[in-house]
């Protein structure tokens, strides 16, 4: 037989394009349009069903960039339509190829109900089925003209302060028009059987039963009358479409979904009406298909709804009643997850789940993370102290160099806790349950043999509106059908159950999931990442002191509503477009305010709490919230004033220029270009700076990567670098017992950056302290700070939540070499048996560590902060203006001086005017366990929460203390609950709990105090 194949699919194309989906409506009415443009800022439906519409016709342009037009959408049903399917066709200009990314609409009655959003492959709305005939139809279309943004070119559209006020869209067309089932399902036959067929192997029978299916369909359609002949066209597909599948075809367990971005391409203000948006299409869709269930994650955006729109937040909950609609995931957001520190991470878990919890009374078991950049080693347990059990990820699917090996699979963290995890094959989060995403998600997955199933979210995403009737009619046909996956709708919990029954030995991936992409998202926008930096450093700090005072100061109130409010602020812009720094310029806009705002707020509830603790009187009282004593001062308590050290720091002119300065335990040498030629460790008589070499040395590298500015660094920048050498002013600025600064300053760049660093040695302090202070102006460029060490390392240790993570120095493989820009919190630390050396940090998040061998054969290892980057899409002034970024260097630290160093750079001291010291609220024995937090319950009870980790990654025996009597003590998950298999604690009479934990192990004490 001749092999006709591609004159049968030429032929479906185009009889589908141009003669079958146009048929799909019949009869068309024009509808009489107004128009009416909301000023500035969207305003409350009220006030836009209120409004004076002026005249509106198709055709009309309409919608400057970030504007609200509202339109008023008027008309009545032809008598002669009687008994017919009547459907408002409202398209606002849409391009169906960019569903999201572009303009949408909500439509409501004239009494203000929301009844469904318009999109790109939804803008119709039912009138009846069938009508009567005669009846008027009034409709509002609240419709955001949010600009395309998506083309990866610098604008400045992504602002409303600087974007155009030209019309961005076209109406397109507004009118009734009758609704063809027959046709309709025609549609939904032909496009499934014709993905499925292209997708089959020529050596596969049943894709040429396909072929003859689709060519005696096609033969039996009148395409002068596709409406009066589609049944019979439909009849010559019923057999192949019966056809059940072979046994052992591959499920899928189809969850629909609309993944949103809490701001990206759009603002915070915008994503709160794109929830509403695909919220209202989802419960509309579900009135008509009780088989159809929805996942939504991200507790922040139904909060949204309740908020902004209760009457779909009404609805919702009358959804997730009936099982249909899906809360999952347990977070405030999706957040990253390679930045946010461990104790917000806890709180994302405490503050989503409480919300579930609260409003539907359901406990999520599932992680929904599917497009963080990268997942924390930390992560397992986290997860199983918040009472979840599954993890779900779809982003590793985006990794340039390596093919993660597994989709189903346990996944164990750095304390060791293992979580049932998920990928899903079909390598996307927005499926269109098309055949070919399923027949990819059949060959991709990996655990053939062992396992059979897989997820595949499906639905359009980021105000693309969710999932579709098309989407359930292609789930419907493929629930049991030859040569496809079986396709069930039904919730993630199934799923998961069903994949770890049928693989409960799933192999285990070891630490933390790596996205060998988006490296670029650890330093973009320098700002947004010291304010959430900062942030959580401040709350660490009210809640201790407020925590401490309202335990032990009469009168004191606990501010429970200010904290969660601040709290949850944080943790929204913890999301995983924001704190990366991959939204546009008005999202970081915002943000910064926003930070700006709660640092004044924390900070004045910080001072509320210390001016109680200190009470009156004159005397300077310094208070320690970092969780290891320093210059006397204990750890979560205050002291009055400490006294001096006892070495004083010295200063002194360095031959051929510089400066010496000394304190008993380092040596430090800076030369004439303003360099750290020599940190010694004086106490190990050991020299930090490799031979040659100079250590904060600013580097500039060309930035421009293949694909996505702000979010990645190729690894050809390293290609290009230049020294930052030459001095404009270089000076001892300070020099007292307590402290010596040198001064230098540096200008570079065609564009007149500058950057002004104050070197300075303590006395006590083994490290040296750089404060930078950078007016930067580049485009396209990356700064780093070096730092060349003598050490022979072949493994660095990263600060990561509760603990760390060692990544290899060497590239001997794929997986390593991808490593070569890296995440770490608060220090970066390198040893060789007996010495080594960290970086700390205030506010940086990105660093490389490298290795080279001298010819003197000693080893040089290479630590860098990755401080600024400037990238233009999507902000094409990202990080331009002026930055102050701390660092230091401390040679001879261990991993416990790391982590010492860590917390005092980022908790300094405070120092108050009152008349006493104030004792810890709570203390644990030695360094190598760390409070994270001390708090009140979430319950308002009085109850003290304290969440302890052992940081060395080693057992550890210690004793808590507590200033006040406890009646019980009660280990509890991250919400705060009893754990039902946890041991029975209790104080000794002497007020002191003895502890063991296990390597990296958090642990969560809720003590009700006596009395």
């Amino acid at each position: 037989m001749h092999d006709d194949r591609s004159i049968v699919e030429d032929r479906l194309r185009r009889v589908l394009t141009e003669r079958v989906r146009p048929a799909v409506y019949g009869a068309t009415e024009p509808l009489t349009l107004g128009r009416w443009e909301a000023p500035g800022e969207p305003v409350p439906v009220a006030e836009g069903l209120a409004a004076e519409y002026g005249p509106a016709a198709v055709g009309d342009r309409w919608g400057p960039a970030w504007g609200t037009t509202w339109f008023r959408v008027t008309g009545r049903v032809p008598a002669a339509w009687a008994g017919r399917t009547v459907e408002a066709v409202l398209d606002l200009g849409f391009d169906r190829q960019l569903p999201g990314f572009q303009c949408e609409g909500l439509v409501y009655r004239a009494d203000g109900e929301a009844v469904k959003a318009l999109n790109p492959h939804n803008a119709w709305v039912r009138v009846g089925a069938p009508v009567e005939g005669g009846e008027e139809v009034e409709w509002y279309v609240e419709a955001a003209s949010n600009p395309i943004l998506v083309g990866q070119s610098p604008t400045r559209e992504g602002d409303r302060l600087t974007a155009s006020d030209e019309p961005l869209y076209r109406l397109t067309r507004m009118e009734l028009a009758v609704f063809e089932p027959e046709v309709w399902e025609l549609v939904q036959d032909l496009e499934v059987v014709g993905s499925l067929m292209t997708q089959l192997s020529t050596g596969d029978a049943r894709r040429f039963e396909l072929l003859r299916a689709v060519e005696r369909c096609l033969d039996a359609l009148d395409l002068a009358d596709v409406p009066g002949s589609a049944g019979r066209a439909r009849g010559a597909l019923a057999g192949v479409l019966a056809a059940p599948a072979n046994a052992s075809a591959h499920r899928v367990s189809a969850v629909g979904h609309a993944h949103i971005d809490s701001a990206w391409l759009w603002p915070l203000r915008e994503t709160v009406r794109k929830v509403a948006r695909t919220s209202s299409n989802v419960v509309h869709l579900m009135d008509d298909h009780p088989e159809f269930v929805f996942a939504m994650s991200q507790a922040q955006q139904l909060a949204w709804i309740k908020e902004h729109r209760p009457e779909v937040f009404a609805r919702v909950k009358e959804k997730v009643a009936s099982g249909q609609f899906v809360p999952v995931g347990g977070m405030w957001v999706e957040s990253d997850t390679n930045m946010v520190g461990g104790e917000a991470m806890a709180r994302q878990f405490l503050y989503g789940k409480k919300f579930f919890l609260d409003e539907f009374g359901i406990e999520t078991k599932e992680v929904w993370l599917p497009d963080s950049f990268g997942y924390t080693a930390a992560m397992p347990q986290l997860v199983k102290l918040s009472g979840s059990d599954w993890f779900l990820t779809q982003k590793i699917s985006w990794s340039r160099t390596n093919k993660f090996p597994h989709h189903t699979f346990w996944w164990e963290g750095i304390d060791g806790t293992r979580v049932f995890t998920h990928f899903p094959p079909i390598d996307t989060y927005n499926s269109d349950l098309g055949g070919a995403e399923l027949a990819h998600a059949a060959r991709n997955y990996q655990e053939k043999g062992r396992g059979t199933r897989s997820l595949a979210p499906f639905g359009w995403g980021d105000g693309g509106g969710g999932p579709t009737r098309e989407m359930l009619a292609r789930a419907r046909r493929l629930g049991d059908l030859e040569g496809s996956p079986r396709v069930t709708i039904e919730r993630p919990s199934a799923f998961f159950a069903a994949a770890r029954a049928e693989y409960p030995d799933a192999p285990v991936w070891a630490g933390e999931l790596y996205l060998e992409l988006h490296r670029g998202t650890y330093t973009s926008q320098a700002k947004t990442k010291q304010g959430n930096r900062h942030s959580e450093s401040l709350l660490r700090e009210a809640e201790l002191w407020a925590a401490t005072a309202a335990s032990t100061v009469p009168g004191f109130r606990y501010p429970y509503e200010e904290l969660e409010r601040v709290w949850k602020t944080v943790l929204l812009h913890q999301f995983h477009d924001i704190l990366p720094g991959s939204s546009i310029a008005w999202v970081h806009r915002e943000a910064r305010e926003t930070y700006a705002r709660v640092r004044a707020e924390l900070t004045e509830l910080v001072s509320a709490a210390q001016a109680a603790l200190a009470g009156p009187g004159e005397e300077p009282v310094v208070f320690n919230a970092a969780p290891h004593a320093r210059r006397g001062v204990p750890a979560g308590g205050a002291a009055l004033a400490p006294p001096p050290a006892s070495a004083p720091v010295t200063a002194a002119e360095r031959d051929g220029g510089g400066y010496v300065l000394t304190n008993g335990l380092l040596r430090v040498e800076v030369d004439e270009r303003g360099l750290v030629v020599s940190a010694y460790d004086l106490t190990a008589g050991r020299e930090a700076i490799a031979p040659g070499l100079a250590g904060n040395l600013l580097q500039i590298h060309p930035d421009f990567p293949n694909m996505w500015d702000a979010w990645d660094v190729d690894h050809f920048y390293r290609h290009n670098v230049t020294d930052l050498v030459d001095v404009d002013e270089l000076d001892l600025t300070e020099s007292t017992d307590e402290r010596a600064v040198v001064t230098v300053a540096r200008s570079f760049g065609d564009a007149g950056s500058t950057v002004r660093q104050r070197l300075a040695l303590r006395a006590g302090a083994k490290v040296l302290d750089i404060d930078t202070e950078v007016d930067w102006r580049e485009t396209e460029k990356f700064l780093k700070a070096a730092f060349p060490l003598d050490v022979k390392a072949d493994r660095s240790a990263s600060e990561t939540q509760f603990g760390h993570v060692y990544r290899a120095t060497h590239t001997n493989t794929s997986w390593e070499a991808a490593k070569f820009e890296i995440c770490a919190h608060r220090w970066v630390q390198v040893e060789e048996p007996g010495w080594g050396a960290a970086v700390v940090n205030d506010s940086t998040y990105g660093h490389d560590v490298t290795r080279d061998v001298r010819a003197d054969g000693g080893q040089t290892t290479t630590v860098r902060l990755s401080l600024l980057r400037a990238p233009r899409y999507p902000d094409p002034e990202t990080d331009h203006g002026h930055h102050r970024l701390r660092y230091a260097l401390a040679p001879g630290a261990t991993v416990a001086d790391a982590v010492r160093e860590g917390h005092r750079i980022n908790l300094p001291e405070r120092t108050v005017t009152g008349g006493r010291a104030v004792e810890p609220l709570v203390s644990v024995a030695g360094d190598q366990v760390i409070v994270e937090a001390v708090k009140l319950a979430e319950d308002r009870g009085g109850d003290i929460v304290v969440r302890l980790y052992e940081s060395g990654g080693g057992r550890a025996t210690t004793t808590l203390t507590a200033s006040v009597p406890v009646a019980e003590v009660v280990e509890t998950d991250l919400l705060e609950r009893p754990l039902a298999d946890a041991p029975k604690r209790a104080f000794s009479p002497e007020g002191a709990l003895e502890l063991t934990l296990r390597p990296f192990q958090i642990l969560t004490l809720r003590l009700t105090p006596r009395g």
